[in-house]
């Protein structure tokens, strides 16, 4: 009897995946940064090549049939290998060009990595650096990202990397405002009698947030905000004083400091990489070249 082959690739498994995992075509495409068409078109090719329907399209969602729920299956356990084997075949690159992924939060790529990636570019024009701006520490093991810079004091122990300075806060006023201080006070004195820009009710995960609901009165909160970068936009409107990092500072002129630095609340910021790329051309430039232009600036900060 004649066998016949199906020819996959691991981007049809996974889209599939990313389908059963998500449960339906928009969280796939979150999840694979593409749209829902994209997602929609790869599994109806995938479906077609394998002469079988892998998922039910419910009203609720997209439900795996049981060649679905194999193939998610057999997926899963390819993953680690094929991440595995890319990160080696990555590792082993000794020329200074490709795509170099760099994961950051929203609040350093405005304030810290723009000079230092314009200069790394400027040095590298064959290395295009992907930034994402993500809050949370990506999986560098499935390849999500080549180098992450983190504000955190613990970073993971099977990542290697280097210590580059920390971030230090104080508190500021929009420039001119009335009804807020224009010039440095105790924080006893801000926190008690002037409104400010919150975050989360209870979040403690992050440095800034632990600060906020250990020295701000909950009545003294005009409006609340997930993260630091708009809690930027918000202070240039006047409306309350904000916890920032001063690395603002020679960026935001219509905002002034109106405490002194805070040194109960700085935290640590750390370059990392997968240890399977840090002998990888481009990422070993990347971490030594804006490594040093990070620190450099971190050192400068008041």
């Amino acid at each position: 009897m004649e066998q016949l082959e199906v020819g996959l690739d691991w981007d049809d498994l996974r889209y599939a995946l990313a389908i059963a995992e998500a449960g339906s075509l928009n969280g796939a495409a979150k999840l694979m940064g593409v749209r829902h068409t994209t997602v929609l078109r790869r599994l109806d090719a995938l479906e077609e090549r394998l002469g079988a329907r892998l998922f039910e399209r419910l009203r609720s969602g997209y439900r795996p049939t049981e060649a679905g729920e194999l193939m998610a299956a057999q997926a899963r356990e390819m993953r680690p290998a094929i991440a595995e084997m890319q990160r080696r075949i990555v590792g082993r690159d000794l020329e200074l060009q490709g795509t170099l992924r760099l994961s950051t939060a929203f609040v350093a790529m405005l304030y810290l990595l723009p000079e230092a990636l314009a200069a790394f570019r400027r040095s590298h024009p064959g290395i295009e650096v992907e930034v994402n701006e993500n809050s949370s520490l990506v999986d560098m093991s499935k390849r999500d990202a080549d180098v992450a810079l983190r504000m955190n004091r613990l970073v993971p122990e099977h990542l290697v990397g280097r210590r580059l300075g920390d971030v230090r806060m104080r508190v500021y006023a929009k420039r001119g405002q009335a009804g807020l201080p224009q010039s440095v006070l105790p924080v006893s004195d801000l926190c008690a009698n002037y409104p400010w820009i919150g975050f989360d009710r209870e979040r403690r995960s992050r440095f800034f947030d632990r600060w906020m609901l250990d020295h701000v009165p909950q009545t003294s909160i005009a409006v609340r905000l997930d993260l630091l970068h708009p809690a930027v936009a918000m202070a240039r409107t006047g409306l309350a004083l904000a916890l920032l990092p001063t690395l603002i500072e020679g960026h935001e002129p219509d905002l002034l400091p109106v405490s002194e630095v805070l040194s109960d609340v700085s935290t640590p910021v750390w370059l990392l990489t997968h240890p399977d790329l840090r002998q990888t051309a481009r990422v070993r430039a990347f971490m030594q070249e804006v490594g040093a232009s990070l620190q450099a600036r971190l050192e400068a900060a008041p």
